[in-house]
């Protein structure tokens, strides 16, 4: 799909809604009582705060005219007290906040990082790595101060905006009616530059998850890149990308720079009028200590409504992350329980696919009517061209992809009405890229049975013949090996996939061209090794390399989603169909295996 490219902008699936606002509400109600106490201690201490102007205007126009040193002391006295209750409470409300925000930053990226789990395969084939991890990290961080300190701080400036309107029209009305006169004005730009300013930071959101995905590929393919020589080029397709992210980012700051710049000029031009007023259009001219706490009160007026202006900003920028997290977040999980769904009993391994068709794409099937008993104990290969459904039909088994005509059965069992966790905790999966943690050696061996001791898994590796070459590393089986396996060799990596897989004990066992990466040497012990991984245990294998199937039970031939042919290596050896032909082609000799 298009959108998997690193020089595609995704399409944006959820816009900033009601029903993202319901998802903001959710992670911000999780510590309401705690966003309720710093709203009351902020609130408290900045309403008491606000009194301060009109105290010195009491001082000015009434003690100091009268020579009140008892009065003025008094209100000197109360001016500290307000600036310290407004100190003392907003410290206190930030510790609080700072918590509320990381908070959420875990919640926000636990649940994300949960969800991405549960998604299936298809949602990962249409999105590069970078796309998704930006969301997970960057974007995350990003939101995490506007969903607590930012709501914080916009219901704080409103209640600063009444309380100084209230003050302000206790000491003078008129003068107090200029000062608000430019409201107006300021809202119908904001309304106006809405859009605009939306719209700019969804395409630095772009510009940020097309870089990351670019970087993250060059890393994973570091080596490919020197191996063709590619970095000049490379270097190039990155300038373009960080100049376009560069000119969306200072695109987007232009617009949203004007919101407050606005606020600011309007908000210079009151004060200056409420000044103008005072002085000279009041019937009788406004004292001194009236004109100074207007002034004072006009400046706090305007400077909690460039707050909000700035805070409007960074909701803005924040609304273009949270789109993308929400996003990811509703991506449906089509591979889940459904209703009702019983657990799985442990199974003897009979296997049995009723007329099973399946389509990636509605209308274009890559299964056709499949029909295949397998009984318990019983070695299954398919065999036959790349893209004939072979994975196709394990991965059906295994619910990677959800039945949609036909039935998988397992034991009689629906694996439609199964829980997944009683599937899959009793199935061995081997794939052709055999995936490496990061950790121990005996970390990876024991990935999928935690509670296997020491002992055990010595012997899985040395029933799987890895033994020997783990031994001699430096640390043994407590080597530490890098990501994605760095520092070993792909023949390696597989034996440590089986011994991983033998350890978990499954009882049925899907190897997909397993042992693709062996050189013909190891193979010759593996052979072993698998030999005793499939005793007792229902098998299926996917191998183009036919020495590794010749002792199946059975061996399906696969072509354009249909069985063609099925039956044991000598059985179709002797039939010379579309099995012998697949042989010929890979053996001179028909006696080399047979």
């Amino acid at each position: 799909m298009a959108r998997n490219r690193y020089d595609i902008d995704e399409d944006l699936k959820e816009t900033f809604s009601v029903k993202t606002v319901k998802m903001c509400a959710k992670y911000i109600g999780r510590y309401k009582w705690s966003m309720l106490a710093a709203l009351l201690l902020s609130g408290f201490g900045s309403v008491v705060g606000l009194a301060g102007p009109m105290i010195i205007q009491k001082g000015i126009d009434v003690a100091i005219p009268k020579k009140d040193v008892q009065y003025l002391v008094r209100l000197c006295l109360l001016l500290v007290a307000t600036i310290l209750i407004n100190i003392v409470f907003n410290a206190i409300r930030t510790v609080i906040v700072a918590k509320v925000g990381q908070n959420i930053i875990y919640d926000l990226r636990s649940d994300l990082f949960h969800h991405l789990q549960e998604l299936p395969f298809s949602y990962y084939d249409d999105r590069p790595q970078g796309k998704i991890l930006v969301r997970v990290v960057q974007y995350v961080n990003n939101v995490s101060d506007v969903l607590s300190n930012g709501l914080l701080n916009f219901i704080i400036e409103i209640i600063n905006i009444v309380f100084i309107i209230f003050y302000m029209f206790r000491v003078s009305a008129s003068l107090a009616a200029v000062t608000v006169a430019g409201l107006p004005v300021v809202a119908a730009f904001v309304w106006f530059i809405k859009p605009k300013q939306h719209r700019a930071w969804q395409e630095v959101s772009n510009t940020n998850s097309n870089m990351n995905a670019y970087i993250q590929e060059s890393i994973d393919g570091a080596k490919v890149v020197q191996l063709f020589n590619r970095q000049k080029r490379n270097m190039q397709t990155l300038d373009g990308l960080l100049d376009r992210r560069k000119k969306k980012w200072m695109h987007a700051i232009y617009i949203s720079n004007t919101v407050w710049v606005s606020v600011d000029i309007v908000s210079q031009l009151i004060f200056m009028l409420v000044y103008i007023a005072g002085a000279y259009w009041m019937n009788p001219m406004a004292s001194f200590g009236v004109l100074l706490a207007m002034g004072t009160y006009a400046s706090k007026f305007w400077q909690p409504i460039i707050n909000l202006g700035n805070i409007y900003n960074n909701f803005v920028n924040a609304a273009a992350y949270l789109e993308r997290i929400f996003e990811t977040m509703n991506e449906p999980v089509v591979i889940e329980d459904v209703p009702g769904a019983v657990e799985l009993p442990p199974v003897k391994g009979e296997v049995q696919f009723d007329h099973v068709s399946f389509a990636y794409e509605p209308g274009r099937n890559v299964l056709h009517d499949i029909c295949l008993t397998v009984h318990p104990g019983e070695s299954i290969a398919f065999v036959g061209p790349t893209g004939a459904g072979k994975t196709t039909i394990v991965n059906l088994l295994s619910r990677f992809y959800n039945v949609e005509q036909g039935k998988v059965l397992i034991d009689g069992h629906d694996i439609m009405k199964v829980t997944l966790h009683s599937l899959r905790s009793q199935m061995g999966i081997m794939l052709q890229d055999s995936f490496i943690f990061s950790g121990t050696i005996a970390d990876n061996i024991r990935y999928g049975r935690l509670d296997a001791t020491d002992e055990e898994v010595v012997r899985a590796a040395k029933i799987l013949h890895a033994d020997e070459f783990i031994s001699a590393m430096s640390d043994g089986y407590q080597t530490e090996v890098k990501e994605r396996g760095g520092g070993l060799s792909q023949g390696q990596k597989q034996l440590i996939a089986f011994a991983r897989t033998l350890l978990a004990d499954p009882r049925i066992l899907i190897l997909d061209e397993a042992t693709s990466s062996i050189d013909t040497a190891t193979e010759k012990l593996v052979q072993e090794g698998i030999a005793t991984l499939l005793k007792g245990r229902t098998s299926f294998l996917i191998a183009h390399r036919l020495s590794t199937i010749k002792n199946c039970t059975r061996i399906c031939y696969v072509n354009n989603g249909r069985i063609l042919e099925s039956g044991t290596h000598s059985e179709l050896m002797a039939k010379k169909g579309y099995y012998y032909d697949l042989y010929l082609s890979q053996y001179d000799n028909p006696e080399q295996i047979a």
